[in-house]
């Protein structure tokens, strides 16, 4: 098959300035193995940025890996070296072999490389990332603002989530046969992938690169990736991309001293070394090597089809003392902590990519309280659209898991949050990083008995996803995976086997549902006119309540939360607007594994003054529950209001009709 080029890939004086500048925004179009044909000739182009090394050679198989009898031509006063061999053909094993000038001889993968072997083994591949079909069109051409539509992501790590019997890994195609029914499934809008770059080491999961131009083989080729895109895509399913601009792996294959000098990495070792995770920070205040991330970031999107990128470690970017002792960093030239050279690239980067793609979701991974992350960079923002709010994870998870009798005096975690929601456009996380290192999977956070654990993970599902932001749910949580994510082995699927884990999952696929189907859970996400306390204060019951809009009146929806393991019978709520109301979803209904303690599907108000309004009305909370209620607004031809849609099963009885409690699911 004839080799098919991605551009013109002959460096020209252009390229070379605007590289040189940080604004040769496709540069993986002219650098690394580029396929072409010269004077009639099919082969490979080899181009590489070296600008301290005394010779570059094509390091191969048929030479012994010794590339000093393949040398590529030196482009003066540029820095790169380049050469056309004709005779490479598709699928080539290559490195670089370089000449330091103090004579270390390095033999170095590609940085531009588009395919690498499956480690063990570095070598970089020749590969045509031309010619896949793709049949996403109808997807891109609707992409639009997120920020008035739903977004519920589910965070997956592609090598744990199925695997087959004998252990081995899922192709990127067959992937794409069992993940694509599966989140259509469970409603979820979006799929997040763990880093896909090329990696040595399987437990980094990713985060430590090597190859940020080649996806990881561990799974097929390039074209297979594509066609896993383009196969969620044509299911209506947006994809984004965990992507690691922050560091990289010190592997001697890799980026580290590549040409025998500190070229992507700071020379500055108080600058360069992340000592916490063994990795090597890039030099932002290179255009150089801005360059290379920028074009990074498009290539994905350009070539791959991403909708967006999770940026990682954003916080350790900015900040010049991020997990360092005294000692191990130094202030900037104005005596402050920020690094101005990564904020500068950060927002070059946000301006670049939106650009080219108007509608990309560009979130940060920000863990401080790092000022105007989605604010715009002409008022001195960094210029992403989203950020993920660490806060309230952080503050959640630290009140959810909290013994019973501890809760009244953390209730401020509950509240607290809501005061700083607006500020940012913000993402709910709880990611992978949640249920790692000892922190107990998201159900095993959960105190009391295992009963009380699966209640409590519903009362807390319903208020992730009924909290002001978008959504993000690692791989495992929606079915209550009990011990922590086992980054070696896939997920416990055998645990749907058992009633608490299967209801538990159709409790997250109606909760979807709902989210999915109502706007005022996420019409109005950014603004405080979406949200309304109604009940901030009941810290001696553990209650919540709050109220949830659209921009219509007719969308707005009642959430109330009990956190502690007793029934609130007839408890009261001042409402804005009289009338009947329907309970649309009630975390106790036994099908989701609950006791069966449900309120009258429709209820009306009494005029009774209450929080601040002249009616109210009588909810019964079921023991660690979310309720959740929406006026009927339409009525009939005879004068009778008419049901709201609801998720809840119609067969269930009411509360004051239920008295045989249901058996509960087995324990695991």
């Amino acid at each position: 098959m004839a080799i098919q080029p991605l551009a013109d890939p002959a460096i020209s004086p252009e390229h070379i300035y605007l590289f040189h500048e940080g604004n040769l925004h496709h540069s993986y179009r002219i650098l690394g193995a580029q396929p072409t044909i010269e004077d009639h000739r099919q082969g490979y182009r080899f181009t590489v940025w070296a600008p301290n090394a005394k010779e570059v050679g094509l390091a191969l198989d048929r030479n012994d890996w010794k590339g000093e009898q393949e040398p590529l031509y030196k482009i003066p006063d540029s820095g790169f070296w380049t050469r056309f061999f004709p005779e490479i053909s598709e699928g080539t094993l290559y490195k670089f072999r370089i000449l330091a000038e103090d004579g270390t001889e390095l033999l170095k993968a590609d940085p531009y490389a588009f395919h690498a072997e499956v480690r063990p083994r570095t070598a970089s591949i020749t590969s045509s990332i031309q010619g896949y079909k793709w049949n996403d069109g109808a997807w891109r051409r609707k992409q639009r603002a997120i920020y008035n539509k739903p977004l519920h992501i589910y965070e997956m790590h592609i090598g744990t989530w199925k695997r087959k019997e004998d252990g081995s890994l899922y192709s990127y195609r067959e992937i794409a046969d069992l993940l694509v029914p599966y989140l259509l499934e469970m409603k979820y809008t979006h799929v997040e992938m763990m880093p896909l770059s090329e990696h040595p080491y399987d437990l980094s999961w990713g985060y430590q690169s090597t190859g940020f131009f080649a996806p990881t083989s561990r799974f097929g080729g390039p074209q297979d990736l594509m066609y896993l895109v383009d196969t969620l895509h044509q299911a209506g399913i947006g994809v984004l991309l965990d992507w690691v601009p922050a560091h990289f792996a010190k592997d001697a294959h890799g980026l580290r001293l590549f040409d025998g000098t500190p070229l992507f990495e700071y020379a500055d070792p108080l600058l360069a070394e992340k000592p916490g995770w063994g990795t090597l920070s890039f030099d932002y205040s290179k255009p150089e090597v801005r360059s290379f991330l920028i074009s990074n970031a498009l290539y994905w999107m350009d070539m791959y089809h991403f909708d967006g990128l999770r940026v990682d470690a954003v916080t350790s970017m900015l900040r010049l003392d991020f997990e360092k002792h005294p000692g191990q960093f130094r202030p900037n030239t104005d005596g402050g902590l920020e690094n101005q050279e990564a904020v500068a690239f950060l927002q070059q980067l946000n301006e670049t990519i939106f650009k080219y793609y108007p509608y990309a979701l560009m979130m940060a991974e920000e863990s401080s309280a790092w000022p105007m992350v989605t604010s715009p960079t002409d008022v001195g923002g960094l210029g992403f659209n989203y950020k993920w709010n660490m806060g309230w994870m952080n503050d959640t998870l630290d009140y959810m898991k909290s013994d019973f009798h501890e809760r009244p005096s953390k209730h401020h975690l509950l509240t607290f949050p809501v005061v700083y929601s607006f500020s940012e456009n913000y993402v709910l996380p709880l990611s992978h990083d949640e249920v790692v290192h000892g922190k107990k999977s998201l159900l095993d956070k959960m105190p009391g008995s295992y009963e009380q654990k699966f209640d409590g993970m519903r009362a807390f599902l319903g208020y992730f996803m009924t909290f002001p932001g978008k959504k993000l749910l690692f791989m495992g949580g929606e079915f209550g995976q009990f011990i922590e994510w086992k980054d070696e082995d896939q997920l416990d699927w055998f645990l749907l086997d058992y009633d608490s884990h299967r209801k538990l999952h159709k409790f997250e696929r109606d909760l979807s549902a709902l989210y999915l189907g109502e706007k005022a859970l996420w019409e109005l996400d950014h603004s405080l006119d979406g949200y309304e306390w109604i009940t901030p204060d009941d810290h001696a019951q553990s209650v919540i309540s709050y109220v949830r809009k659209g921009k219509k009146p007719a969308d707005t929806l009642l959430v109330l939360i009990n956190f502690q393991p007793v029934k609130r019978e007839r408890y009261r709520i001042g409402v804005m607007r009289p009338g009947m109301y329907t309970e649309v979803l009630n975390s106790d209904h036994p099908d989701y594994g609950g006791s069966g303690i449900l309120n009258d599907m429709q209820m009306t108000t009494e005029k009774i003054p209450f929080h601040g309004h002249p009616h109210s009305l009588e909810v019964v909370l079921p023991p660690l529950s979310v309720v959740i209620l929406k006026k009927n607004t339409r009525r009939k031809t005879d004068g009778t209001a008419t049901e709201v849609a609801s998720v809840r099963p119609k067969s269930i009885k009411t509360t004051e009709q239920t008295t045989a409690k249901p058996k509960r699911g087995k324990k695991a």
